[in-house]
């Protein structure tokens, strides 16, 4: 059996350890902080605080207990992005063996380092991709981008991922796939923007085009592969996040192209993430004094940041 242990019972914690567990040779246990959660999936396999209509597999359960990572050949960290270096430290002092540690965070530090990249295990990789979490829960083929050395990549394709509907890609580098799940929110509120406005698919995909071009120079400034933009981490998650009105990040974009304003941390708490994007990587090209090549990134920077007019916002990106 491998046993894996999925850290995070929210909503896309617990539909990626349902999906594992369609696999029977995966021993899967949810380690959560929410008593609540924990004992309505032991008692009744059910997470009803996330997914109040569905039940679990009966194979999966629930814990708070730290001593389950002692026994972890494969940990899944589907955290806040803010806890997963913390929380890794605290349950790498519980791990005997060398697990593999998979970061399903996507999000950037307050200082703009990778999360993935800080975690103190020998064996770690980022996954990300195309993934909304009640299409993962209802069972449908779900793709992913799995950043990490070949021989974990194999390992985890082959005998962990058999028979769960889920599709892998690959490549070894892991920055390259931490930065397009973090671009991505950007960009969808940039999409957003237009959608919101112009109600055009032509607009939009003008600026995704853009888009586009703009997230292979960034991981060209990161020193990344450009060609991580073809995975599904890339165009894939981006289309997904951009174009999607079940995205957050979109649908802010969308609320403020239609005239309400969001310009507040306080009010804009439920897409911080594509925000602080914006401000970290702004402040990265201008200190490489690029800002010029990057027009949709500045322009969402003033708008953001430096209360721009969203006029001038369409005029710079859509010209």
């Amino acid at each position: 059996m491998n046993e894996i242990v999925v850290a995070g019972a929210g909503v896309f914690g617990t539909s990626v350890a349902e999906r594992l567990a369609w696999n029977r040779n995966n021993h899967v246990i949810l380690h959560t902080i929410e008593t609540d959660v924990m004992e309505d999936i032991n008692t009744n396999h059910q997470n009803t605080k996330y997914f109040p209509t569905k039940f679990l597999n009966p194979g999966i359960t629930a814990t708070d207990d730290d001593s389950v990572f002692r026994n972890a050949e494969t940990v899944l960290l589907v955290l806040p992005s803010s806890v997963i270096v913390p929380f890794s430290e605290r349950i790498k002092k519980e791990a005997k063996h060398n697990p593999l540690i998979v970061n399903l965070a996507k999000g950037m530090s307050d200082s703009g380092a990778f999360i993935t990249e800080d975690i103190p295990f020998e064996r770690r990789a980022s996954m990300k991709g195309p993934s909304f979490a009640i299409e993962t829960m209802n069972g449908f083929p779900t793709s992913f981008t799995f950043g990490g050395n070949k021989d974990d990549y194999e390992y985890f394709s082959s005998s962990v991922l058999p028979k769960t509907g889920f599709t892998l890609d690959w490549t070894e580098d892991v920055r390259s796939v931490e930065l397009c799940s973090i671009l991505k929110n950007m960009y969808a509120i940039a999409i957003g923007l237009v959608s919101g406005k112009y109600g055009s698919p032509n607009v939009d995909f003008l600026v995704y085009t853009k888009a586009v071009r703009e997230m292979r120079k960034l991981l060209d400034v990161y020193g990344c592969s450009p060609d991580t933009i073809f995975c599904y981490c890339g165009l894939g998650d981006l289309g997904l996040t951009a174009l999607n009105d079940l995205s957050r990040n979109r649908t802010f974009g969308m609320l403020i192209g239609k005239g309400f304003l969001f310009n507040d941390e306080k009010n804009a708490a439920t897409v911080i993430e594509g925000r602080r994007t914006i401000k970290l990587i702004r402040e990265k090209i201008k200190s490489l004094g690029r800002e010029k090549e990057f027009p949709i990134v500045e322009n969402l920077y003033k708008l953001l940041y430096e209360n721009g007019k969203l006029n001038e916002y369409y005029m710079a990106v859509l010209k």
